[in-house]
C-alpha cells in the first residue's frame, strides 16, 4: 500500500503519458547539459565564459516569462507545448550538426543556449500549469509534483554517467543527436493525451492588465511572495553549483568527461533519494521545515565541497548537496502550487519560474567571474553563506507565514477549519 501512494498520480492517464515521455526527454536533456558544459570549456579554458553560456540560457526567462505566463492562462496549453517541444527539439539538432561536422565554435553554443531560454522560457509556466490539470484532486497534485521531480532526478543521475561515456568515446555531438530524438518522446505523450474541453474563456482583459492580476496575487500573499523570494535565492546561490563543476573535475581532481559524470551522477544520486522521500509523503503538513533544513544541509555541504581535496570525498558532499538543493526546490514548488488560484496558476507560475530561473544567469556569471579571478573554492563558498543568510530571513518570518496560509489551507479542507493557530499538526 506505501508504494501504491508513493505512485498515486500515475493512475490518472493524462499523467502517466506526460511522466513517461518526459522521461526520455529528461534524460537527453542532461546528456545535452553535460555536453554543453564540457564542449564550452574544452573549447575555452574559461570558466567565465561557462557563466556566460548558462546566462545566455536562462537570461531569456526574465523577460519572455511574464508574456508566457499570460498566454499559459488563454491558450490550450497542450497546444502550445507541443510548439515550445518541437522547437527544443530543431535546436538540438542543430547543435547537433555543428558539432559532428566540426565546425562548432562557442559563439554558437551561447547563440543557441539563448535559442532554447527563449523557448523554455514559454515551454515551463506551461508545464507548471499543466500538472494541475493531470490530476483530477488538488490533495494529489502534491504527489503529481513529487513525482516530477523524482523523474527530473532519476535523469539527472542517468543522464550525466551516460554523458560523460559518451563524451569520452565519441564526442558531444551524439549526445546532443540524442537529446533532439528524445522530443519525440514528449511529442507523441502530448498527442495521445485526452484533453478535456477549456472553460468559457474569461471577459477580454490586455495582457498587461492580465499579468498585473497575476503580480497582486503572488506578491500581495505572504507566503507566495516569501517562496518566491526564497526559491530565487536558493537558485542563484547553490542552484548553480553544477556550471563550474568542469572546472572541478578537470582543474581539481584532474580528470576529464568521464569525472565530470561522475561528479554529477552524484548529487543526481542524493536529488533522487530526495524527490523518493518527498512522494511517499501523503500531505503538504513540515514543508516549511524540510525547506530549512534541507536547505541548511545542501549550503553546507556545497561549502565543505569548495574546499575538499580528495575526490572520495567530495562525492558524499554533493550526494548531499543534491539531495538538500532538490527537497528545498521542490518543496518550495509544491506550496506555491497549492495555495495559488486556478485561474491564476499560468501567470503565478511564470513568476515562480522567473523566480527559480532568472536568477540562475546573474548567479552563473557571478560564480563565473569570481572563479575567474579569485577561485572557484572562493565562489563556492560565497554562495553558501549567501543562502544561509535567505534561509535565516525565511525561518524568521515562518509564524506570520504559516497564519497567513492557514485560511486557504483550511478552505481547501487540507487542515480543519478550528485548528489551532500554532497547533503542532498545523505547522506547515
Amino acid at each position: 500500500m506505501p508504494r501504491l501512494q508513493t505512485f498515486r498520480a500515475l493512475a490518472h492517464r493524462n499523467y502517466r503519458l506526460f511522466f513517461f515521455g518526459q522521461g526520455l526527454s529528461l534524460i537527453g536533456t542532461w546528456l545535452q547539459q553535460v555536453a554543453m558544459s564540457w564542449l564550452t570549456y574544452r573549447l575555452s579554458g574559461s570558466a567565465l565564459l561557462l557563466g556566460f553560456v548558462t546566462f545566455c540560457q536562462y537570461i531569456a526567462v526574465l523577460f519572455i516569462a511574464p508574456v508566457a505566463g499570460v498566454l499559459a492562462d488563454r491558450v490550450d496549453r497542450r497546444r502550445a507545448l507541443l510548439i515550445t517541444q518541437s522547437v527544443m527539439l530543431a535546436q538540438a539538432a542543430t547543435l547537433a550538426m555543428l558539432a559532428a561536422t566540426g565546425v562548432v565554435a562557442v559563439w554558437h553554443v551561447a547563440a543557441l543556449a539563448l535559442v532554447l531560454g527563449c523557448a523554455s522560457a514559454f515551454d515551463i509556466p506551461l508545464r507548471h500549469a499543466m500538472i494541475a490539470r493531470l490530476v483530477e484532486h488538488r490533495s494529489e497534485l502534491p504527489n503529481a509534483i513529487a513525482l516530477n521531480s523524482l523523474l527530473i532526478n532519476c535523469a539527472r543521475v542517468v543522464g550525466p554517467a551516460l554523458a560523460g561515456v559518451l563524451i569520452a568515446a565519441v564526442g558531444e555531438a551524439l549526445c546532443f543527436g540524442l537529446n533532439a530524438l528524445s522530443f519525440g518522446a514528449v511529442l507523441v505523450a502530448l498527442a495521445m493525451m485526452r484533453w478535456p474541453a477549456r472553460p468559457p474563456a474569461p471577459p477580454p482583459r490586455g495582457w498587461l492588465h492580465s499579468w498585473l492580476e497575476g503580480v497582486r496575487s503572488a506578491f500581495g500573499f505572504a507566503p507566495i511572495r516569501a517562496g518566491l523570494l526564497l526559491i530565487a535565492a536558493i537558485s542563484g546561490t547553490i542552484g548553480t553549483y553544477s556550471t563550474l563543476m568542469p572546472v572541478f573535475a578537470k582543474d581539481v581532481f584532474g580528470g576529464g568527461a568521464r569525472t565530470l559524470g561522475i561528479l554529477l551522477s552524484s548529487a543526481g544520486t542524493g536529488a533522487l533519494l530526495a524527490a523518493l522521500y518527498l512522494a511517499s509523503r501523503h500531505t503538504t503538513r513540515g514543508l516549511d521545515r524540510v525547506i530549512l533544513v534541507a536547505g541548511a544541509c545542501a549550503s553546507l555541504a556545497m561549502l565543505a565541497f569548495a574546499h575538499a581535496s580528495s575526490f572520495a570525498l567530495a562525492l558524499p558532499l554533493l550526494i548531499v548537496l543534491g539531495a538538500g538543493l532538490i527537497a528545498a526546490q521542490a518543496s518550495i514548488q509544491t506550496l506555491v502550487q497549492t495555495l495559488v488560484d486556478d485561474d491564476k496558476r499560468g501567470r503565478v507560475m511564470s513568476l515562480y519560474t522567473m523566480a527559480f530561473l532568472g536568477a540562475l544567469p546573474f548567479g552563473n556569471l557571478m560564480g563565473g567571474a569570481i572563479a575567474r579571478y579569485a577561485g572557484e573554492d572562493v565562489a563556492f563558498s560565497l554562495d553558501a553563506v549567501l543562502c544561509l543568510a535567505a534561509l535565516l530571513f525565511f525561518w524568521r518570518a515562518l509564524p506570520g507565514l504559516r497564519a497567513a496560509a492557514r485560511p486557504v489551507y483550511a478552505r481547501l479542507g487540507l487542515i480543519g477549519r478550528s485548528d489551532r493557530p500554532g497547533a503542532r499538526e498545523d505547522r506547515r
